[in-house]
């Protein structure tokens, strides 16, 4: 026989569990629907409630979700010591022609408060506004815009450096010291001499300093000779590894129709700088033998057929033939005592120069801006440029040599010689030097040898 709970005390066990929050009355006339719900209600509970608009709810309560973690923000600290590659952005400028600190700074989105800055940060700071087309910049910045780290490239041994410490800006030039190779070229003169000094690995600069320190003994316009040789040992300089320029020639020897030219670069204890030969006398003469390099003479000194005036006249100088604006240099140390148009000269600067001599350059174009009557030149300095002013029928220089007043050839004249080593140092510069020269016999024997077996 089924056994009916009464239905009052059911209800009042479940109000007090808190699952039913209604309350239901006691009429009779509900007491069949009640007790349908009741079972309905037993049959269903362990079972996950329906989602419904009613009120009834489970007791058991649910655990919230975990919120979002909220943003990181990455804060550059300032007082820490951080690799390059931790933090910041690098950007790097080439410096155009019109540029400037402004303009490269808005660029790069930097406010220009921080250009303010830096450029207020100490005197040095004013270095930066020295910038030249070509150079290059570079800017590391933080997530703030801030400048972390500048560095002004000037040269390849060179940099303007600026690092934030803090709110303020520290400046640092910082030099760095190449590495000073030392390389050897020997060439044997079939054709010319620069064709000859470019297939042995030299260039175009080191071919001319070459030419200017023999210059004084052999005239490169006239005098060079098929089979003519030279060993060089010069310097290149290296920063990590990567070339970035030529040095000094350190040793020459040139041998010339049979003779043979040494010079050695010598520094002595009071810095003077110059090239010597063998005994520690100068190969730099007190004049240089030709006034415009690798010309050819077109007229010798002596007596000749005037072209113009077609009779025979005195050459009283040697005359080069060149392009119209070759370049026409100062023979020697001296005082420009006249510079206008002189006759048949035409264009002329004259030069008197220490004690009896003195020189003339005529036929010019121009002259070098700048140039006066008065004005002190020095050796190898341009002065003028080759022309066909006055009487002449081409372009060419018209060069003449006078001692005392007296014309002389300039291609035979006896040059005066230059300073030699002083006796203080004469024993530091044979040391030096002989072993200098004894690098360049090794090496020009070797490569004379090596010519000759191959031929």
């Amino acid at each position: 026989m089924l056994k009916i709970t009464p239905l009052g005390p059911l209800l009042t066990r479940l109000r007090h569990s808190g699952t039913v929050l209604a309350a239901f009355p006691y009429s009779p006339v509900w007491l069949a629907g009640s007790l349908l719900l009741l079972i309905s209600a037993i049959m269903v509970y362990p079972k996950a409630a329906p989602e419904t608009n009613d009120s009834v709810v489970l007791s058991s309560p649910v655990a919230p979700a975990a919120p979002a973690p909220a943003p990181v923000t990455l804060v550059y600290d300032e007082t820490v010591e951080l690799p390059v590659e931790a933090v910041g952005h690098w950007q790097q400028v080439i410096i155009q022609k019109g540029d400037s600190l402004a303009r490269i700074f808005a660029r790069l989105d930097i406010s220009s408060s921080e250009l303010h800055s830096i450029l207020q940060s100490d005197k040095k700071a004013r270095q930066l506004t020295n910038i030249k087309p070509g150079q290059k910049i570079n800017v590391r910045t933080n997530t703030q815009g801030q400048v972390i780290e500048l560095s002004h490239i000037i040269s390849p041994t060179s940099s303007f450096m600026v690092k934030r410490e803090g709110d303020n800006f520290k400046t640092t030039v910082v030099e760095r010291t190449p590495e000073v190779r030392v390389r050897h070229a020997h060439g044997v003169i079939e054709n010319s001499l620069f064709l000859t000094a470019q297939e042995a690995g030299m260039p175009d600069s080191l071919i001319m300093d070459l030419v200017g320190i023999f210059g004084w003994d052999i005239d490169f316009a006239l005098d060079i000779r098929e089979k003519d040789r030279f060993t060089v040992l010069y310097e290149e300089t290296y920063i990590e590894g990567e070339k970035i320029g030529n040095g000094n020639i350190i040793a020459a020897e040139f041998v010339n129709q049979g003779n043979k030219y040494h010079a050695v670069r010598y520094t002595d204890g009071v810095g003077r700088t110059d090239y010597y030969d063998e005994n520690g006398d100068s190969v730099r003469k007190a004049f240089l033998r030709t006034p415009v390099p690798f010309s050819r003479i077109s007229s010798r000194f002596g007596k000749r057929k005037h072209p113009v005036l077609n009779r025979l006249k005195m050459h009283k100088g040697v005359d080069y033939a060149a392009p119209t604006g070759t370049p026409v240099k100062a023979t020697s140390d001296g005082k420009i005592i006249y510079r206008g148009r002189k006759g048949g000269y035409g264009n002329t600067i004259m030069i008197r120069h220490a004690g009896k001599y003195s020189t003339l350059y005529a036929h010019l174009s121009g002259y070098k801006r700048g140039i006066r009557n008065g004005d002190k030149v020095k050796q190898g300095q341009i002065i003028g440029y080759i022309g066909s002013t006055g009487l002449a029928t081409g372009p060419h220089l018209h060069y003449e040599f006078r001692e005392n007043g007296v014309v002389r050839n300039p291609l035979k004249v006896r040059l005066p010689d230059a300073t030699p080593v002083n006796a203080e140092y004469k024993r530091d510069f044979l040391e030096k030097a002989n072993g200098l020269f004894a690098q360049l016999n090794a090496i020009s024997s070797s490569m004379v040898a090596l010519n000759n077996s191959s031929n």
